[in-house]
């Protein structure tokens, strides 16, 4: 290369940037500042979110939403350093919306489905539910995905678009829940003096509600029982303490009245056929 073809280049290369370089440089500098701004935004309205006793599940939907638009806003900054119009931005993404779309289809599912969720509120942060084939409590709904927990502290992510096309258990929609306990007998067993001990039971445990009553009552002459079936109720907090106390408290007490709790058993019959012992 001689020197007029090298000092062309060097000429090339000062006027790129000298032309470009602040742009590129402030470019970076209000992606920075940019995404700074937009996270204390977030932060920001969440607190006053929260300030203003604004449902938990909604905040941080909204928040989120917040952050998304500054983003969106730096981007549109950030593109007008290097001239481009916002005019010719929407021209272009009004071209490219059906691609976009098509390729998010899942994401913008996933939002859609978000939205749905806090219009019809089928659930709410505290909330313990089964939804997207998963059980826990509701953490947090958020814009594409919905965190819950799990007794055992695990964190479960799941899809909007799982949550809202499915089936949505919610198990603390009420405040209280029926307990049902399936109780077998012996068939030798006083069928009055069972249900006797069952009622006194339920009866004698505070946490058992008057109203709804309990049900108690022969269900089914399995193959190796009488089965009753115990239905009390009680406040949604106090299911399961309740469940493990009555469980081991209908063993206890049934055998101490006489009563028995059989194993599932069968009867065989041999039958012997006597054999031709003829020569």
């Amino acid at each position: 290369m001689d020197q007029s073809s090298a000092q062309e280049l060097i000429d090339s290369v000062v006027g790129l940037v000298s032309q470009w370089g602040l742009q590129v440089i402030g470019a970076i500098a209000v992606l920075i500042i940019g995404r700074w701004v937009a996270g204390k935004l977030k932060s920001g309205v969440a607190k006053a979110l929260e300030r203003g006793s604004v449902d938990a599940t909604l905040i941080p939907f909204l928040s989120g939403l917040v952050y998304y638009a500054a983003l969106a806003v730096v981007l549109i900054a950030v593109l007008g350093l290097f001239g481009i119009e916002t005019t010719s931005l929407v021209a272009v993404l009004a071209t490219a919306g059906l691609a976009v779309g098509l390729a998010l289809q899942g994401t913008l599912s996933n939002f859609s489905s978000g939205v749905m969720l806090l219009l019809f509120r089928p659930f709410k942060v505290g909330n313990v539910v089964t939804a997207g084939g998963e059980t826990g409590s509701v953490v947090e709904i958020g814009i594409f995905s919905t965190i819950l927990k799990t007794p055992d502290n695990i964190q479960i992510i799941v899809p909007n678009s799982a949550i809202f096309g499915g089936t949505i258990k919610n198990i603390s929609a009420y405040d209280t829940r029926r307990n049902d306990f399936v109780i077998g007998v012996s068939y030798d067993d006083d069928l009055a003096a069972v249900e006797s001990v069952l009622q006194k039971i339920c009866a004698s445990d505070d946490r058992v509600l008057a109203e709804p009553a309990v049900t108690i009552a022969v269900a089914e002459l399995a193959d190796s029982s009488v089965n009753f079936v115990v239905r009390p109720w009680c406040a949604a907090s106090d299911y399961w303490p309740l469940r493990f106390d009555l469980t081991r408290r209908f063993k206890e007490e049934l055998e101490a009245a006489g009563c028995s709790i059989p194993y599932p058993q069968s009867d065989v019959h041999v039958i012997q056929q006597a054999t031709d012992n003829a020569a």
